[in-house]
């Protein structure tokens, strides 16, 4: 699962592997566990770009891993090597949602480093619009609505997957 901060990757991706039956692994949860900190604090200590290092060590270990669900932390795929790791060993699901939607998501969270910022919500358009283009990038994209629960969004994604064969094993 790939996308922006919001669009539901973490609560998507549950939800899609409850429904195969197969593991749900959170890249950030296995990066806070690797530090034993959390994101911001690895953020604040360390910076962006030893996060980043630190991402794409998790995402390779991850990815040569059992068959699961990885829901992605939202800059992950914005790295040319991170997209060819993904590419090599799985599809990308861009859970793709339009702006308004991501920020009335993330609007009161306090776990967002990246949108610790004089003016949240422009710091939050801005990387919509640098990232959408690599997100384009993706496999797979489910678009997220308002009205689409998780559970509905889930089963959008176990569909198109279902479509793949590479994917689920039905060739």
């Amino acid at each position: 699962m790939v996308g922006m901060m919001g669009a539901g990757k973490t609560s998507v991706g549950t939800a899609v592997a409850r429904q195969l039956g197969v593991p749900f692994v959170d890249s950030d949860e296995e990066i806070v566990k690797a530090a034993q900190c959390s994101i911001a604090e690895i953020f604040a200590r360390d910076g962006e770009p030893f996060f980043r290092a630190r991402e794409t060590e998790i995402l390779r270990r991850l990815l040569r891993g059992k068959p699961c669900i990885l829901s992605t932390g939202g800059g992950a795929f914005l790295s040319a090597q991170n997209r060819a790791l993904i590419d090599e060993s799985g599809v990308s699901v861009w859970l793709r949602a339009d702006l308004d939607l991501l920020w009335q998501r993330v609007r009161y969270k306090a776990t967002r480093p990246l949108l610790r910022t004089q003016n949240p919500r422009e710091t939050l358009r801005q990387f919509y619009e640098e990232r959408v283009p690599l997100y384009a990038l993706a496999d797979v994209v489910i678009d997220s609505t308002f009205d689409l629960s998780i559970e509905d969004m889930a089963a959008k994604v176990v569909a198109v997957l279902a479509e793949r064969t590479e994917v689920l094993g039905q060739e």
